[in-house]
């Protein structure tokens, strides 16, 4: 006589034990919404006190939490990279420290307490680092050959030496030119050593622009004897005379070269030249303006976890009682 229990008998009870697990899913869930409810009127007057109490104490974080982002984008000029960076450090330091002497008296940053923080980054430029410096390139694929080429170029060694960096800083008011870039740059262009070395470095350029000039005006005249005083914009040697496609290489070089010596000159008035600066920038932060909204559901979250902790442990306090009976 056959034992097996009829297929269509098992996939029966499986559908009624899987109906019955539903329905007593939704009954849990009912008794819990239940007991939500009630908790709350049970305990409306609380939920209502710690509500107005997150709402009034996010209005005030609100409207004394402002953040601004600034940025000043300067070039150190005459090896200067490292001073300057230790000059940020030191004033992140005193940031820290709380030093507002030091930073009102020193710096001549007019209300120290609105700066948070500051720092300096390299501005990367890989391009302007190895544009004419063939000894940059082959530093960059000697390093490169046991590291990361990211890591390479923003490693300190090669970022350092990148042309432009930007100082930047995060302040709790609006920051003005006056009150802080102009104070900050006088600072870090206040070095009796590099001071020296910006008035030499400015007349020596202007000094090799104007032999420069000199030079390309004698290669001028050279040519121009050569062409038998012709005047043409599109003359065109054609000579077997190495010598002669020297100069001609030369006059070129020359006229590439001042043209960048004039552009250093703009910058080399100032040990640090500053680029440019993008002032107040609000920082846009999940909780920034937010705190109103967030902090009421917070303070009900944490009354709700303490609730549920106590009446946890009453109940445990209970059965433990009940046990050493």
């Amino acid at each position: 006589m056959s034992t097996k229990v009829p297929q269509n008998q098992d996939q029966e009870i499986d559908i009624f034990q899987l109906s019955k697990s539903i329905g007593g899913f939704f009954d849990r869930l009912n008794r819990f919404i239940f007991r939500a409810i009630q908790f709350f009127i049970r305990n409306w007057i609380a939920v209502l006190i710690l509500f107005v109490l997150g709402v009034v104490l996010g209005f005030y974080l609100d409207s004394n939490k402002k953040s601004f982002q600034n940025q000043i984008v300067v070039t150190p000029n005459f090896e200067s990279v490292d001073y300057l960076y230790a000059k940020i450090d030191l004033i992140e330091a005193k940031i820290i420290s709380g030093d507002a002497d030091f930073l009102k008296n020193t710096v001549g940053i007019q209300h120290p307490e609105y700066i948070r923080k500051i720092e300096i980054k390299p501005v990367a430029d890989v391009y302007k680092f190895i544009e004419d410096k063939e000894q940059n390139l082959e530093l960059i694929k000697l390093m490169a050959e046991v590291g990361e080429i990211k890591k390479v170029l923003e490693d300190n060694v090669t970022s350092k030496n990148y042309t432009y960096h930007t100082i930047s800083f995060v302040s709790s008011e609006p920051a003005t030119e006056k009150e802080v870039v102009e104070p900050l740059l006088n600072y870090l262009n206040n070095s009796a050593y590099y001071n020296d070395i910006q008035k030499i470095g400015y007349k020596n350029l202007e000094k090799e622009i104007a032999q420069n000039d000199t030079i390309i005006s004698q290669i001028d005249q050279v040519l121009s004897s050569l062409s038998g005083g012709a005047k043409s914009d599109k003359l065109v040697y054609n000579n077997e005379n190495l010598q002669l496609n020297d100069i001609i290489k030369t006059k070129q070089k020359l006229v590439t070269e001042q043209g960048k010596n004039r552009f250093r000159l703009i910058t080399f008035d100032k040990t640090i030249k500053e680029i440019n600066s993008t002032l107040n920038i609000n920082e846009n932060k999940t909780v920034n303006g937010n705190l109103k909204i967030i902090l009421p559901f917070v303070f009900i979250f944490l009354f709700v976890l303490v609730s549920l902790f106590f009446k946890f442990y009453r109940k445990q306090l209970a059965l433990s009682k009940a046990n050493q009976l």
